[in-house]
């Protein structure tokens, strides 16, 4: 597997020694790792706009104009697969990571033993966003990224996936379609499925998606999908 790591840092020492990090994270796994270092949130999307094919933005939190988790607003937009990982010298800042499904944060300084699992949680993250389900619809064969899967819902005796590019019904159960799906999705209730990866909000009655939709949350079900959610993380 080929990675390419952007560093967004506007410390010059930060930036080069996560570089160096992670380069050597790619040899140490004998993988193709491309790196590139950024000064500034700006920097970074400037080339961001000519080249998307970033798999991990290792980025900081804390600089100039256009803070770390500005960035990672903009990019999200844009990208639901991209890994980002936040590095800050301040634990508040998690539930910011939260909001953009950020894979992790990791606390300055940055070690070797706390870069090198969350490099090989990425690897995972983005292998998992290779897989696909294929459907039959009415109408057609459908191929779906499981990353591209926000949540599913019963509709009568069909089930329908509302993915990032559109709804897909398909004439199924819900319960074998879950067995279909890995450990990213967590059952609501007896009529939903969620994309852990696609949560933004819990409340004690609903799920806040990122897509801005909602789904009920079932009685009981409340601390077992914050566990979840927290065992991704």
């Amino acid at each position: 597997m080929d990675l390419k790591i952007a560093i967004v840092d506007d410390s010059s020492a930060d930036r080069e020694y996560i570089r160096t990090l992670a380069e050597s994270w790619g040899s140490e796994r004998k993988l193709g790792v491309s790196t590139a270092a950024f000064p500034s949130a700006e920097s970074f999307l400037f080339a961001w706009d000519g080249d998307k094919s970033w798999d991990v933005l290792l980025l900081d939190i804390e600089m100039g104009s256009t803070d770390g988790v500005t960035l990672a607003r903009s990019i999200r937009r844009e990208s639901k697969t991209v890994q980002l990982v936040f590095t800050t010298g301040y634990s508040e800042y998690i539930l910011d990571g939260y909001e953009v499904a950020a894979l992790h944060y990791l606390l300055k300084p940055v070690s070797p033993e706390k870069l090198f699992p969350v490099l090989d949680r990425a690897v995972d993250a983005i292998a998992k966003n290779d897989r696909f389900l294929t459907l039959e619809t009415a109408e057609a064969t459908e191929r779906i990224a499981l990353g591209d899967l926000l949540w599913l819902e019963v509709r009568a005796n069909y089930v329908t996936l509302h993915t990032q590019k559109g709804d897909i019904t398909v004439k199924r159960t819900l319960s074998e379609l879950e067995g279909m799906l890995d450990e990213r999705f967590f059952r609501t209730g007896r009529s939903y499925i969620v994309n852990l990866n696609a949560v933004r909000r819990v409340t004690k009655s609903e799920v806040l998606l990122s897509s801005g939709e909602s789904v009920p949350l079932s009685r009981g079900v409340y601390e077992p999908l914050n566990r979840a959610i927290i065992n991704m993380k």
